[in-house]
């Protein structure tokens, strides 16, 4: 099968040659055909349904643009009415199992960003910022479903995010970054190496031969386009055709965000980009609950230890509120409400009982585990 357009690599990917293959041979079918074989006609058929051919002819001679190899529209109607629709049938059963398992390992967000703090360039004199001011920076990946730091990595406030940016990368997860982590290079290194990616474009980069893409009507939807395109100047330019959609953000404004999820809607997009506000609340909350503005030293081992011991503190609260929600008599508190009457000693009675239960749940669990 052919690999050129998204919608006919995730049908690739959902079932196989070998799959096929499987099937055939389970109905006795001999596929003889070399020009028109049956994962070709399937590609056909699928091409059809989602970009609304309108005939087998119409088919045959449009469907090349799409990546599918030229097959003529008699040969096309010949092979449909020689293949067994049941051979269809199984195909689609197997790919309904295949797509349950895809979707209950759908891929979580993962956020990454910086926070800098900042003091008198004599209290930090060996990290000079702007000015008359010293800075340090966490740059931070944050898992939006946990609330959690997954990876940090400290500097100087001088360093810049992009280079960092790359130490957070992970696989596992779709990045959700802002445009100080974009760049070219990267974009396209992470169409090849599948790392799932939406991040926030410059407002200088330069979009070059846009093709749009297909979409439903949203009621309500914020989305301005949805289109393909390369990015940057004719002196440095993507190798890869990227999407790019826009929408416009709650005062109006219109953001632009480059992506390699193809088979998403654009609203739900827009919607991940969105989500990059988690981690702004994290960076907010420890420097208002956590007392970082104030240092205790002023030795790089000092402010960091202090610092990281702060995110110890966040995940150890974070923790607990998350398993208190878990237990049925525990009434649902924000974080901040939680950790506020968690310090002031002032949780109802199922709460205090909800934490010495994981409290000694988890003890139990470090004793098997160092005995």
């Amino acid at each position: 099968m052919v690999k050129n357009t998204a919608i006919f690599t995730l049908l690739q990917n959902f079932i196989s040659q070998e799959e096929i293959n499987g099937i055939l041979a389970e109905f006795q079918f001999k596929d003889t055909a070399r020009k028109c074989d049956v994962p070709t006609l399937l590609n056909y058929l699928v091409g059809a349904a989602i970009f609304e051919w309108k005939s087998l002819r119409y088919a045959s001679d449009v469907a090349t643009e799409k990546g599918l190899k030229s097959v003529d529209y008699s040969t096309l109607s010949k092979r449909l009415g020689e293949l067994n629709y049941l051979i269809v049938e199984r195909i689609i059963g197997r790919l309904n199992r295949s797509t349950r398992r895809s979707l209950k390992l759908e891929k979580e967000l993962l956020a990454i960003d910086s926070t800098t703090m900042t003091v008198g360039k004599n209290r930090l004199p060996w990290a000079l910022y702007h000015g008359e001011r010293s800075g340090i920076k966490l740059h931070v990946s944050f898992t939006n479903n946990t609330g959690m730091p997954l990876q940090i990595v400290e500097t100087t406030g001088l360093k810049h995010d992009g280079p960092v940016g790359v130490e957070l990368e992970n696989k596992r997860f779709i990045l959700v970054a802002d445009r100080a982590y974009f760049s070219m290079d990267k974009v396209d290194r992470y169409v090849k190496t599948k790392q799932g990616f939406v991040i926030r474009l410059k407002g200088n980069i330069q979009l070059n031969r846009k093709k749009s893409l297909k979409r439903a009507t949203v009621e309500g939807s914020n989305i301005v386009a949805d289109f393909t395109c390369t990015l940057g100047s004719a002196q440095k330019q993507t190798k890869e055709r990227h999407r790019v959609i826009e929408f416009t953000d709650y005062e109006g404004a219109i953001v632009r965000v480059v992506t390699n999820l193809r088979e998403g809607m654009a609203e739900e997009i827009a919607g991940m980009y969105k989500e990059r506000w988690a981690i702004e609340s994290f960076f907010r909350w420890i420097k208002q609950n956590l007392n970082v503005p104030v240092l205790f030293g002023t030795t790089k081992n000092a402010v960091f230890n202090q610092l990281f011991a702060a995110l110890i503190a966040y995940v150890l609260l974070k923790f607990l509120h998350t398993e208190g929600h878990k237990k049925n008599n525990c009434k649902r508190l924000s974080f901040a409400g939680f950790t506020r009457q968690l310090l002031c000693a002032t949780l109802s009675i199922e709460w205090r009982i909800g934490i010495k239960e994981i409290l000694a749940f988890h003890g139990e669990l470090t004793q098997i585990n160092t005995g």
